[in-house]
């Protein structure tokens, strides 16, 4: 332990230009304005006594004897970075930080003493990593959904280009707009015996990832007939843009595409809107109108026009994310800068937590709000796991 603080202690020193001295306390430079966060990585050996007082006093009944945490969702602190440490702490106290057991602990804390205790935690030999077996990554939603999808293929076509007449093509499609069909299905808003018993097992998650694996396939026509006159279609088809969009693809993700559809499904779908068994009072009033020759014309206009990809963005995978994350919390997590928090061998729950409270903004940090934005919660949970299972340093490696 005593060798891990000293080289704790020199790295820090060595990376702040403070002198060291050879019985192990750091001898502290004038600290220069805006670096007064610095002073716990100027901290002696003293100082880290006295820290080690005050968190057995304070802190240790929730963050543990050595700073390790045994409670859900209450981080590790031992061989966390100093200055981190002080800015939280301050944060707390000032009220910025929302957590009112934490402020209560440190609301009567002078400065000094917040520096000592930040000091006393950074020293510390850091948690041991958890085991790569204690919880599995959770599986790619595209490979998911690729892997759910196999028993569409043979009604759909591969990757949703349809082969079948009265079968739709499922290319082209915006994610939302696949699940909500989907659950029309699942429900019986739309009438369809088998899609309504196929359906019946999948759950939300499982939806929307086969959504997702649709959505990022090339697009491309139904390989189906299309009888009809397309000219006399196109001239049909003035009232339907406003939804569909300008040659059948659609801006609005609750509003299908129409481009490349197949022409007997496209037809069955109107007759379906006109008889009422399909719920749309706007496709009701417009269906209304169509004799079967029309829809026939519309469907051959439609069928024969070129689908386009939808606004669907391929997921990160962990370790596209991990190479975000460690450009700020360094490699695997092991932080270089006293000012952000090492990640390595943190607890999950904990940095599950916090990775919520970023996205809705619990937690204040305009970095940290962008990055975790697009996070889903299967990804924050895979980013929690891979680093609670990396092993922590508690040298600040510093490049030259």
């Amino acid at each position: 332990m005593k060798r891990s603080v000293q080289i704790l202690m020199l790295a820090l020193t060595l990376a702040m230009g403070i002198s060291y001295s050879s019985g192990g306390a750091a001898q502290p430079s004038a600290t220069k304005p805006g670096e007064e966060d610095l002073r716990a990585a100027n901290a002696s050996s003293q100082d880290i006594a006295e820290g080690k007082r005050l968190a057995d006093a304070t802190c240790a009944r929730c963050h543990g004897g050595k700073g390790v945490s045994s409670g859900k969702g209450i981080p590790h602190l031992a061989g966390q970075r100093p200055a981190y440490l002080y800015l939280e702490l301050r944060a707390y106290q000032t009220g910025a930080r929302g957590n009112n057991p934490m402020q209560a602990a440190v609301k009567f804390l002078s400065d000094d003493a917040l520096v000592k205790v930040a000091a006393y935690y950074s020293s510390l030999d850091p948690a041991t990593p958890v085991s790569t077996k204690a919880a599995p990554a959770k599986p790619d939603p595209v490979q998911a959904g690729k892997a759910a999808a196999s028993g569409c293929a043979g009604c759909h076509g591969e990757g949703g280009i349809s082969k079948t007449g009265g079968v739709p093509n499922l290319v082209g499609e915006d994610q939302k707009f696949l699940v909500a069909a989907m659950q029309a299905y699942k429900s019986g808003q739309r009438k369809h015996d088998m899609m309504k018993t196929l359906l019946a097992a999948v759950g939300e998650t499982e939806m929307n990832n086969i959504a997702l694996y649709y959505a990022l396939q090339k697009p491309a026509k139904a390989q189906t007939p299309s009888p009809g006159d397309q000219a006399a279609g196109k001239a049909a088809a003035a009232d339907c843009g406003g939804c569909h969009g300008d040659l059948g693809v659609s801006g609005n993700p609750a509003t299908p595409s129409l481009a490349g559809q197949d022409a007997e499904y496209f037809v069955d779908a109107l007759k379906a809107y006109k008889g009422g068994k399909r719920s749309d009072d706007t496709m009701k009033s417009l269906a209304a109108a169509l004799d079967d020759k029309t829809m026939k014309n519309l469907a051959a206009y439609y069928a024969n026009l070129q689908p386009q990809p939808p606004k669907a963005k391929k997921p990160l995978t962990t370790a596209e994310w991990v190479q975000r994350c460690d450009r700020c919390h360094g490699v695997n997590g092991n932080s270089t800068d006293p000012r952000l928090p090492a990640l390595a061998a943190q607890r999950a729950d904990y940095m599950d937590k916090v990775l919520h409270a970023y996205q809705k903004g619990e937690r204040k940090n305009t970095s940290m709000a962008a990055m975790s934005s697009g996070l889903s919660d299967a990804e924050i949970e895979n980013l929690a796991t891979y680093y609670a299972q990396q092993k922590a340093r508690a040298v600040v490696f510093m490049s030259k």
